[in-house]
């Protein structure tokens, strides 16, 4: 697949307009436990993006046919998880969740086709998010197990936020996908221009 990058974003991460700050990388590393716990939670609303998608748009075969393996991932990515946490003695339990998703979600659009052209492009974004993030604490834990774990899975965060744009630009003039991803990139960044003092993945 050829890689389109936005102006101004980092040449190795598709779609996003900015970097995460070294001041994530160093919250993540600090307390771990807490964004490991996060990131189970992060696998799950994940499948559920994807199930809440093919339940609003069941006609739509190829979208049903993406997302149903999607889904089926980021569930195997949750068990994983889930593992890693049980191994580090650490209970699955609730946490507040982070600004970062309910003010994408809040610029969706109400009325279709914009809807789904939202839809499909915040996935992507926080995809796209999730993969430069997993890449950089596969690149900064000192556990090198838990390393190794989360450079696979970067492999299958870059393939679902390809998946995600793909059903946009073939669903959409691909100059109506490039405008709205630019606004969209621009809030998914601003979101996290500060960071949250709760560590999450997306904080």
């Amino acid at each position: 697949m050829t890689t389109t990058v936005l102006p101004d974003a980092p040449a190795t991460i598709r779609f996003l307009q900015q970097p995460t700050s070294q001041a994530w990388i160093e919250q993540a590393l600090a307390y771990f436990p807490t964004v490991l716990l996060d990131h189970a939670h992060c696998e799950r609303k994940a499948a559920g993006v994807a199930l809440s998608l093919i339940s609003r748009y069941p006609s739509d075969a190829k979208l049903v046919r993406t997302l149903t393996a999607i889904a089926r991932e980021e569930l195997e990515h949750f068990e994983q998880v889930n593992a890693l946490l049980e191994a580090q003695g650490i209970p699955l339990q609730a946490l507040p969740a982070p600004p970062y998703a309910a003010g994408l979600h809040a610029a969706i659009r109400r009325t279709e086709p914009d809807r789904l052209l939202d839809q499909l492009l915040i996935a992507a974004l926080i995809e796209a998010r999730s993969h430069e993030r997993l890449g950089l604490l596969a690149a900064h834990l000192p556990d090198a197990a838990i390393a190794s774990f989360y450079r696979a899975l970067m492999a299958s965060e870059a393939r679902h936020f390809g998946a995600y744009w793909l059903l946009a630009v073939d669903r959409f003039p691909r100059s109506q996908v490039d405008e709205r991803l630019q606004e969209l990139a621009a809030l998914e960044s601003q979101l996290l221009r500060t960071l949250h003092p709760e560590p999450r993945v997306h904080s």
